[in-house]
């Protein structure tokens, strides 16, 4: 799959808000994540799991990415796009940094902790040696709703 805006964006983001809402059986945060490879095959999945696992280190991100590192056997993740639902934060930045993404596709700007351009921009920063192209916004506002939904109910 090239990187950039791809029309399958939206349908790999249903299969990440899918994640989400799943995420909600365990009471945590709803935020999920689909790892697609050039193909367009989805090759990892991952949901919030904090709560389910008292694992602070459980986010949708990580837990994607922990899945296929394990079938491939490889840390280099040089040729996916991760797909979340939620801007990803410091920790998930990292990993993704680490694990050498090309693409990120999100959907919610996460105003409290972002770091893919909203409070921080690490994904992005030119003095690191990895950066990452950043497609956000899709299905924003089905993401974001699936999040206020949850907190308000909390």
């Amino acid at each position: 799959m090239p990187l950039g805006v791809d029309p399958r964006h939206d349908e790999f983001m249903e299969l990440a808000l899918d994640e989400a809402r799943s995420a909600l059986q365990t009471a945590d945060v709803p935020v999920g994540a689909v790892i697609v490879d050039a193909s367009g095959q989805v090759i990892g999945r991952g949901r919030n799991a904090r709560e389910a696992r008292a694992d602070p280190t459980a986010h949708a991100e990580v837990e994607a990415i922990r899945q296929v590192t394990a079938a491939r056997g490889d840390w280099r993740l040089d040729d996916v796009v991760l797909v979340v639902t939620l801007e990803p934060c410091v920790m998930c930045a990292g990993a993704i940094l680490a694990a050498r993404i090309p693409t990120v596709v999100f959907g919610a700007w996460d105003e409290k902790a972002g770091a893919a351009g909203s409070i921080h921009d690490l994904l992005r920063d030119r003095r690191l040696t990895h950066t990452v192209e950043v497609v956000p916004g899709v299905r924003a506002a089905e993401c974001a709703e699936l999040l206020t939904r949850f907190f308000r109910e909390a």
